[in-house]
């Protein structure tokens, strides 16, 4: 019993930082928004911490001529004062986040919501990079440190008890304010009703803007005191929002208390798995640690899925239209044959970014199917292709398995891990789904990819996967005399270009027709004879099939694969480009691939930059942040979707109103 007591207090400290739950809570009930960039927000305050007291200077978190402002050699920045100026940032960035992104996305779908918090995350990550260029560094203790001897062999680290008391504090402080204050009593009253608190006298916007100010200390403030207990890394607090985001959710994102306390719990008990590995042989030895969120949240949907809170928010927004034809098949094929042309003309360095724009249009396709014809959120669908990736090389290397059959066969397998992560839709939606999907992404990761009973032995650089042959003919990238061989390209044309004639059929066809209904209205559908659950499932299953095969795509490029291609971030680049793109129409999927990092689109516009001696690619991650936070604000239907209108207007190409988007 001696070390499941000493691992759980061993647990405390890593709970207590689950204290970033209070402050998804905050800006949740304040204006309706799951804010994904609360941990990145954390990481940024603890850079600009580290660098005040380390340097003397504060960087700026926009692109700019100045990196920082420094306040000169003869400057002592305290420990007080370093804090204070932190915190400060902390609250006035996420001022100014909601006064410029999320404040004009109340009325709007909660998938325009979950896109503008990826891209605010991918922005303040781009530039927590270009700062500090990916530094790991070590803060100085902020808390009273040393260790309390519990027992012989119980430890206590004092900074952990100091970091508990605080949240404790905290959750108090704030569920004080909430309900003995006017303006927190506002503000309740406000996320049942936004309406009926503007006709008491209260501003909604300005509400939300307390809320989000409040949720940036809160964030800043983990960030500056947690910081020391860990090394500080640009990924360090957004990785450790995912069990954040899983407390909150337990927490029906109302209760700061049980927010607070689920946190403490899930750090506590990822801490006993260790112990528990070691006595129980059943327990799975990879990714049980953080695997656990994933369950703890599948739990709490199984209790709790159906009386999960909507705000009351005047919601009047709508996703993107969906064209009722697609375009003529002579643009298509004209299109097609561009590509083609172009992988037998291109130089191997723009025939290898051409690549990647293709691949990435095939994953991109796998969401028009997910979301834009069924408004379902995943951001699950890069590991549902590492999946694939992964069955691959084991049904190649250790069965033998031949082309074409392997990758149908890896792509199935990716399908059936799609159904079970969409499981959870059956009793929630919109950010809800958003946030299991998320855990089911990195339960995949952790579970499997780094399993070497599924993946085998990666510490040679991946699991290897031999190049397709099909008829004695070699279709694979690479050859003994060659780095680069157009074949591979006009091979992965063909394929994703079956691919989104599939995706359109499926449009036109009558399980489209179903699809487009539940995504209009379950009820409605549900009315007319339409089964939401098993079309839902179906979605799942046919859009992960499809990012199986882009999985497969990826293999064959790369000759092996890791999990570093099918990450957290990977998850949320995707839907964000796709988005970016058009997520309803295939026309939208080739636009996110010209897009996406390392594509033909961006090495294009890096060529140009680079004449005017300006590095694109330390900024392509900011630009494309930029560009995608402005399409969520702006522009929901995505840039294909833009072009759709114009032609609409023109009479060149009818399209009918957007369905009401996932709520």
């Amino acid at each position: 019993m001696t070390p499941y007591v000493a691992a759980l207090f061993a647990g405390i400290g890593a709970g207590a930082v689950r204290a970033l739950a209070l402050g998804v809570v905050t800006t949740f009930r304040g204006s309706g928004v799951v804010n994904f960039s609360h941990g990145a927000i954390a990481t940024w305050t603890a850079y600009v911490f580290w660098d005040l007291r380390t340097n003397v200077s504060y960087p700026f978190p926009f692109p700019g001529p100045w990196d920082a402002y420094s306040f000169g050699s003869d400057v002592r920045m305290t420990l007080v004062s370093a804090t204070v100026l932190s915190l400060l940032t902390a609250g006035l960035l996420n001022a100014v986040i909601y006064l410029l992104v999320f404040r004009s996305l109340r009325s709007a779908p909660s998938l325009a919501r979950v896109v503008a918090g990826v891209g605010v995350l991918l922005y303040v990550q781009a530039m927590i990079t270009v700062r500090f260029e990916a530094a790991s560094v070590r803060l100085s203790p902020v808390l009273p440190h040393g260790v309390i001897k519990v027992t012989n062999r119980i430890l206590l680290a004092v900074d952990a008890v100091w970091l508990v008391a605080i949240l404790a504090a905290l959750a108090a402080l704030l569920w004080l304010l909430s309900r003995y204050t006017r303006i927190g009593l506002a503000i309740r009253a406000a996320s049942e009703s936004e309406k009926g608190a503007a006709l008491l006298g209260f501003d909604p916007d300005r509400l939300g803007l307390w809320c989000w100010v409040a949720a940036g200390l809160l964030a800043g403030l983990v960030g500056v005191i947690a910081a020391p207990m860990f090394e500080l890394t640009p990924l360090l607090f957004t990785e450790l929002l995912i069990p954040a985001l899983g407390a909150a959710l337990i927490a029906r994102f109302t209760s700061f208390g049980i927010a607070g306390v689920a946190g403490l719990a899930i750090g506590m008990a990822q801490a006993v798995v260790s112990p528990l590995q070691r006595d129980l042989s059943w327990i799975p030895r990879h990714g049980a640690r953080d695997g656990l969120v994933f369950i703890t949240i599948a739990i709490a949907m199984a209790v709790v899925g159906k009386r999960l809170p909507t705000r009351g928010s005047l919601e009047t927004g709508r996703l993107a239209t969906v064209s009722r034809r697609p375009a003529p098949r002579w643009i298509t094929s004209v299109l097609v044959a561009a590509v083609l042309l172009a992988f037998a003309t291109l130089p191997s360095t723009w025939g290898s970014a051409l690549l990647t724009s293709v691949i990435f249009t095939g994953l991109a396709l796998s969401l028009v199917v997910l979301t834009g014809f069924t408004g379902q959120i995943s951001l699950a669908q890069a590991a549902i292709a590492g999946i694939a990736g992964f069955s691959l090389s084991r049904l190649t290397m250790r069965f033998d398995v031949p082309f074409p059959v392997a990758p149908v066969l890896a792509a199935l397998v990716a399908a059936a891990f799609g159904v079970l992560v969409g499981v959870p839709a059956l009793r929630v939606r919109g950010v809800n789904l958003a946030v299991v999907t998320l855990a089911g992404g990195i339960a995949v990761q952790e579970f499997v990819f780094k399993n070497p009973d599924f993946v085998g032995d990666v510490s040679t650089g991946g699991a290897k996967v031999p190049p397709p042959k099909l008829f004695g003919l070699d279709l694979g990238l690479q050859s003994a005399t060659s780095v680069y061989r157009p074949q591979f390209g006009l091979f992965v044309t063909v394929v994703v270009a079956l691919l989104g004639i599939a995706v359109s059929n499926l449009h036109r066809s009558a399980t489209g027709r179903r699809m487009l209904a539940v995504r209009s209205n379950e009820n409605a559908a549900a009315a007319v004879g339409i089964n939401a659950a098993a079309t839902k499932l179906l979605s799942f299953g046919l859009s992960s099939f499809i990012a199986g095969v882009a999985g497969t795509l990826v293999a064959y490029r790369f000759g092996s694969i890791s999990d570093a291609s099918f990450n957290l971030f990977a998850s949320l680049t995707l839907l964000a480009f796709a988005y970016l793109g058009g997520i309803t129409s295939v026309a939208g999927a080739a636009i996110a691939g010209l897009l996406a990092a390392d594509g033909i689109g961006f090495k294009a516009m890096s060529a140009g930059w680079s004449r005017a001696g300006i590095d694109f690619g330390r900024w392509e991650l900011v630009v494309g942040a930029v560009g995608l936070v402005i399409t969520a604000v702006r522009y929901p239907q995505g840039i294909a979707g833009v072009g759709a209108g114009l032609r609409s207007r023109l009479g060149r190409q009818p399209a009918e109103r957007g369905a009401a988007g996932p709520r």
